[in-house]
């Protein structure tokens, strides 16, 4: 029952995707959430996840599309596992196919021409012979799912005035604990900073972001680390860097988060593959 993962980041000169060609038994992802959008493909098995509230299952051919800043999780729905690839691409890149800002209201579908577009993008891509070719594959793919499953997005500002104190009050509690990653505030500290009780604080945040501030910080930790990383800063180095208590409790988290160990990420992003001009 082996397991694999591999994760390759590609340029276009203007934006960086990241992609991951995994194959796992065993491995369950934590609750997490993405800055990007997370577009995948089954190639075999079955993943189920649990996103907005529902729990979905994707098996071979269908195309599972996550949007950013979404809660979900992940793991095998049943002994065989699941392998898939996916990209996960800065909201920037899917407007700029032309057709502007999209939501998706389905999590998975089934579309034989959007998968084959996915897949094929990924597998030019990840193979690295021809970067031209991989990129306009991805521009087609992308273009593709953003004009088959998207609609248009209301504006996200337009809040009553009651949701846009609490999303102000969340900002406050959210740069206070980025202030420095590496020595979190207590409860009633964050709480008294935006006047509300430590309850109140807790539940306005979790509502906002989908987490409770702790779990939120320890996401932004694997975030950050991410970025050293890619920046070639070695492992050892990052966890202490980013507040994680060693480097074996950054490894457990940022595999729970990516899928793969840090190791591998900075062995995979140091060079990324750059389309010729």
């Amino acid at each position: 029952m082996t397991e694999s993962a591999t994760w390759t980041r590609v340029d276009d000169g203007r934006f960086q995707v990241d992609l991951l060609t995994a194959d796992y038994r065993r491995h369950a992802f934590t609750r997490h959430s993405h800055a990007t959008f997370a577009i995948g493909v089954v190639v075999c098995g079955v993943e189920q996840f649990r996103y907005r509230g529902e729990l979905h299952r994707a098996g071979v051919g269908s195309l599972a599309i996550l949007e950013p800043g979404e809660p979900h999780d992940g793991q095998a729905a049943g002994p065989a596992g699941w392998a898939y690839r996916v990209f996960y691409p800065p909201a920037d890149m899917l407007f700029d196919s032309g057709t502007g800002p999209a939501h998706f209201a389905d999590a998975i579908v089934h579309d034989p021409r959007s998968v084959h577009l996915v897949r094929s993008a990924h597998e030019e891509l990840t193979a690295g012979a021809d970067p031209l070719a991989g990129h306009s594959k991805l521009t087609w793919a992308l273009a593709a799912v953003v004009r088959r499953h998207g609609s248009h997005a209301g504006d996200p500002s337009v809040l009553s005035p009651r949701d846009a104190a609490a999303v102000r009050k969340v900002a406050q509690v959210r740069d206070r604990l980025m202030a420095d990653l590496r020595c979190a505030p207590g409860l009633r500290e964050l709480a008294a900073g935006v006047e509300l009780s430590p309850f109140h604080m807790l539940r306005v945040f979790r509502d906002v972001t989908g987490f409770p501030p702790h779990t939120w910080l320890v996401l932004e930790r694997v975030c950050r680390a991410r970025q050293l990383l890619a920046a070639g800063v070695a492992p050892a180095q990052v966890a202490s860097g980013v507040g994680f208590a060693d480097q074996a409790h950054l490894t457990r988290w940022f595999k729970r988060v990516t899928g793969v160990t840090p190791a591998a990420f900075r062995n995979a992003v140091q060079d990324p593959v750059r389309t010729p001009a």
